[in-house]
């Protein structure tokens, strides 16, 4: 089996994703998809008639995000017809799961150049509507009665409230995120990776994060109001069902302690992202350098339930995949789609805090879902190299209780 490296990474800044708000809201998810690609190949003088696939991470594959982006970005971008495309969703893993099978079709020896990545503009969720039912099972009464799935915050409530962690290491956490990203941006550590977004006119739409607030306060966290109590009490159909009911139904005695609110929670913002991998020997060919290399990849599913809690044994199975142990591991990334994620995170595997999420996180930059990981792992291997370390691991939780996990190691 053949190694799969990693050649470059980019992504787009991070913008609010509200319309009228945010300065990327008005883009077309496939041209923002096509902003990383292009950049790849200007950046690599990649051939794009010998790519061989495209694998792109979309959740929300509705209205302008349907119809495989992947592939139609990649024909916004100019790439040869030949480079074929494909979308797939692994909720808030998708783009972990992108860079996976990228890996993985290279390392079986059967693709040489393979580009992963995704989009997501949350900014559209409400343009594009919804539709449908509101609970994660979409209408399917058997699983709903096998495997009870609330809202992700309520979730996020109840795990801090089975894990006994207080609102304040949240929100400490939460702080951190902010400050570690103030100094990431003005320190510069994103800037290898950053590309500009334009509109279709050419001017300027978006060259820096827009969403961290490094105003943040302590105090200020302390005061705001917790987001996820009326969201569990809400009934969301004639029979009176909440998610605090679906929560009771496996936990029938817990009294959810709601923690969670906006500044302690991820960013809702729009982005792209995209990984450029190739085989060794198409590598050596083509006079290309490696920056990194996939050491070990590893999926994991966990309680649908309470859905956010599968990082932690994605982190084990990837390490053990790997012949690996925790203390070789010099740097983590893991989501935090919210606070207790990466708490938890920390706690469960005794981590040293200054090797998790060193410039910040989603809580700080915003988290657009389908992108999130290839930003992550992008974000790892230019880190690597800022700070002479050799092994990252990088993990996120997805919806219905999963969890995808890489490691890389610089070269």
């Amino acid at each position: 089996m053949t190694e799969a490296w990693i050649i470059d990474v980019c992504r787009t800044p991070r913008g609010i994703g509200k319309i009228g708000k945010g300065s990327l809201a008005e883009i077309h998810p496939q041209r923002l998809g096509s902003t990383v690609l292009a950049a790849l190949q200007k950046r690599n003088d990649i051939n794009t008639a010998e790519v061989d696939d495209i694998v792109w991470g979309t959740s929300s594959q509705r209205g302008q995000q349907g119809g495989d982006l992947g592939r139609m970005a990649a024909l916004d971008a100019g790439y040869d017809v030949r480079s074929s495309g494909m979308t797939l969703d692994r909720f808030c893993g998708s783009g972990i799961t992108t860079a996976n099978i990228a890996a993985a079709n290279i390392m079986s020896g059967m693709e040489d150049m393979v580009i992963a990545g995704g989009t997501e503009m949350m900014s559209q969720f409400g343009k594009m509507g919804q539709g449908g039912s509101p609970f994660m099972d979409n209408g399917n009464e058997h699983l709903r009665d096998l495997h009870p799935q609330p809202h992700q915050g309520v979730c996020g409530d109840a795990i801090a409230t089975l894990e006994n962690i207080p609102r304040e290491a949240l929100d400490d956490l939460a702080y951190v995120s902010q400050q570690r990203a103030d100094a990431a941006i003005k320190g510069g550590h994103f800037d290898k990776s950053l590309v500009p977004v334009f509109h279709d006119d050419g001017t300027l739409a978006l060259d820096h994060e827009e969403f961290p607030r490094p105003q943040t306060t302590r105090e200020g966290l302390a005061a705001l109001n917790a987001s996820f109590g009326a969201i569990a009490d809400y009934e969301l159909d004639e029979k009176g069902t909440t998610f605090r009911k679906l929560v009771a139904q496996v936990y029938p005695d817990l009294e959810i302690n709601h923690v969670h609110h906006a500044g302690n929670s991820s960013g809702v913002v729009d982005g792209a992202a995209a990984i450029l991998m190739m085989s060794p020997d198409y590598a050596k060919a083509h006079g290309y350098k490696p920056r990194a290399r996939v050491v070990a990849m590893a999926n994991m599913g966990d309680s649908p339930t309470l859905m956010l809690n599968a990082p932690v044994p994605a982190a084990k199975k990837v390490l053990a995949k790997a012949g690996m142990t925790l203390d070789q591991i010099d740097l983590f990334e893991i989501n935090e789609a919210f606070s207790v994620v990466a708490e938890k995170f920390i706690r469960d595997l005794d981590l040293d805090r200054e090797k998790v999420n060193v410039n910040g996180g989603a809580m700080a930059l915003g988290h657009p879902i389908g992108a999130t990981g290839a930003i992550l792992i992008g974000t790892m291997v230019d880190e690597l190299e800022r700070a002479d370390k050799q092994f990252g691991l990088v993990t996120m939780c997805a919806a219905g209780g999963m969890a995808p996990a890489i490691i890389i190691e610089r070269m």
